[in-house]
């Protein structure tokens, strides 16, 4: 993920903003059960991007991904739409606990912005659905220019999109953030529908860590900057969720990018490992012994 790349990330305040307010009000109201569901993954599973990450005479990249992994956000998806033997065939080639989160094309947020996409969004889930139980939170990512004067657009997608299907939605458009009416409208939309409202820690768009949710879940883009830092900054993210989670949070889907994609399993396990420990969780860690270990790096 190259969006809010920036050329020296040394000179960036990573530190997490205080939790919005509204936040803890809405987990406040949460059934806390005693075991939260997360998932944790990577962008993407194949092996030019995760260099060094696959066994030497690995011969499917997504079955062996799967059994270090319980979870992909599935960009794949964004670019091209997928028919129904193609899910039927990820989902035979996983574990049975293992999930997808796919984002919606770019036909439907990039091309149309949401405007006469009921086709395309039918045609969308019709076939994602073959995903059946491994089917997570479908993400919508929206252009950067989708600015709250497209809000009456929004509504009308968010009003239509079917209830039980999961959906997440990332903004873009820094008026999103700046203008306290524009987010309170946009806050206040996804919460009525029980939508997730996406948060991304990215160096170039700090803005993006609005630290509202909008729903019992956390659904959360972290993009690495190849840097020592991000070891830090993922340390960071355990100790909120920790915070969340004992204010009632219980839906924890977390997905790490990197500018350079090879790195990314290994903050994954670097996560993985903070977080089995600080919320007492049993999530596989990804195998380093033949991969891992050595042969990735930050740099």
């Amino acid at each position: 993920m190259k969006f809010g790349k920036v050329e020296h990330p040394e000179n960036i305040d990573f530190s997490l903003p205080k939790t919005h307010t509204e936040t803890f009000r809405l987990l406040a109201k949460q059934e806390k059960l005693l075991k939260p569901s997360v998932y944790v993954g990577c962008a993407k599973w194949n092996k030019a991007d995760l260099k060094g990450f696959y066994p030497r005479g690995t011969k499917d990249e997504l079955v062996y991904y799967a059994q270090q992994f319980n979870a992909i956000e599935l960009n794949a998806t964004f670019y091209r739409q997928f028919n129904d033997l193609q899910y039927t065939k990820w989902y035979h080639k996983t574990s049975k606990d293992f999930k997808f989160f796919p984002k919606l094309s770019q036909e439907i947020s990039h091309f149309k912005q949401l405007v006469g996409v009921k086709d395309y969004v039918n045609t969308y889930l019709e076939n994602a659905l073959y995903l059946k139980e491994k089917l997570g939170t479908i993400f919508l990512q929206l252009h950067i220019n989708f600015s709250p004067k497209n809000f009456k657009d929004l509504k009308n997608f968010v009003i239509s999109w079917p209830q039980n299907i999961p959906l997440a939605i990332e903004v873009r458009h820094k008026d999103w953030f700046l203008d306290t009416v524009a987010s309170s409208e946009f806050y206040q939309l996804l919460e009525e529908n029980n939508i997730a409202n996406i948060l991304v820690d990215t160096a170039g768009r700090r803005d993006m860590l609005h630290m509202r949710l909008t729903n019992n879940e956390a659904f959360i883009r972290y993009v690495g900057a190849n840097h020592t830092s991000d070891y830090d900054r993922l340390d960071a993210w355990v100790k909120r969720i920790k915070e969340w989670r004992e204010a009632g949070l219980q839906n924890i889907h977390f997905f790490i990018h990197q500018n350079l994609e090879e790195a990314s399993p290994l903050l994954a396990s670097h996560f993985i490992k903070k977080l089995n420990s600080e919320l007492k969780l049993d999530i596989k860690i990804p195998d380093d012994r033949n991969n891992l270990n050595g042969q990735l790096s930050l740099l």
